[in-house]
């Protein structure tokens, strides 16, 4: 059976569909089957968001009382396509990505679906984006905060995200 279609629909990820809201505001829904918590994702783009500008800003939690469902309000990211700037831009952005990144990690955050399972709809890289000020990360549905996983499992998590960072670097920039 098809996932259902939202009106002004952006998206669809694994559990959620993401709708414009206006030209600077995006909702992503959560339905009473969702499997992910609202009130967590909101609390790891907070932490995120007060870190770096790496993570799609958070604005606010609202109920959309037309499509009936619970959202969680963005700031809207138009991406656009790497492969039209030349290489030694795209190196820039991954250095200043790398960066913002291991800050992320150093600040205990970690994004853990950069590179998405082969077993799930979508591209590799749907949650990297490029912008005009640079790569940006959206959905931090699976994320972690290390006070909420304790260390070594926050170790093993930077571990594998730091493998799937060069994956998504030899992609970037030899694309």
């Amino acid at each position: 059976m098809e996932p259902k279609r939202y009106p002004r629909q952006l998206s669809r990820g694994a559990n959620n569909a993401a709708i414009a809201i206006s030209e600077t505001e995006v909702g992503k829904l959560f339905n009473d089957d969702t499997r992910s918590d609202i009130g967590s994702e909101a609390e790891k783009m907070r932490f995120a968001n007060e870190v770096n500008g790496l993570v799609v800003k958070f604005l606010r939690l609202e109920t959309n009382e037309a499509l009936g469902t619970d959202m969680l309000v963005m700031e809207r990211i138009y991406p656009i396509d790497f492969r039209a700037y030349e290489v030694e831009m795209r190196e820039i952005w991954f250095d200043v990505f790398e960066e913002e990144l291991q800050t992320l990690h150093t600040a205990g955050f970690v994004h853990r679906d950069l590179l998405r399972p082969s077993n799930l709809p979508g591209d590799r890289y749907d949650n990297i984006l490029l912008t005009q000020q640079g790569l940006r990360l959206i959905d931090v549905g699976i994320s972690v905060l290390q006070r909420q996983v304790g260390e070594s499992f926050f170790q093993a998590y930077i571990q594998r995200e730091l493998e799937e960072l060069k994956l998504f670097r030899t992609f970037f920039l030899g694309r």
